[in-house]
């Protein structure tokens, strides 16, 4: 997982490969760290290295919108492809949390 935090309060967490249930355990313990320690304003989970994604993941991007939304954060996804889209939809994340695609400015979202 790659991370940028933006001197404007952006954080960025880039994981990379599937968000499963071997991933989504490490996936929340860093994830939790990065926002604890950076206090940033809003977090951006940008999924432009993400493919698949099960039902873990979900429970991974929920969490976080829970954790930052119990602290005053807002989230936003950026990229993702169009199998993790329609999990969204399902779901009615997409309902929920900011989508930030390609053709809205998402395409790497601040990580090199």
């Amino acid at each position: 997982m790659k991370s940028k935090y933006s001197a404007d309060g952006i954080l960025t967490i880039r994981p990379s490969g599937d968000i499963d249930h071997h991933a989504a355990r490490t996936l929340r313990e860093e994830a939790d760290v990065l926002i604890d320690d950076n206090h940033p304003k809003k977090v951006i989970i940008d999924l432009s290295g993400t493919e698949f994604m099960d039902s873990s993941g979900l429970g991974f991007i929920l969490g976080r919108l829970r954790k930052c939304a119990s602290q005053g954060i807002s989230l936003a996804l950026a990229n993702p492809s169009g199998r993790t889209m329609r999990i969204l939809e399902m779901a009615g994340a997409d309902k929920m949390i900011e989508i930030i695609s390609p053709e809205d400015g998402g395409k790497g979202a601040g990580i090199e």
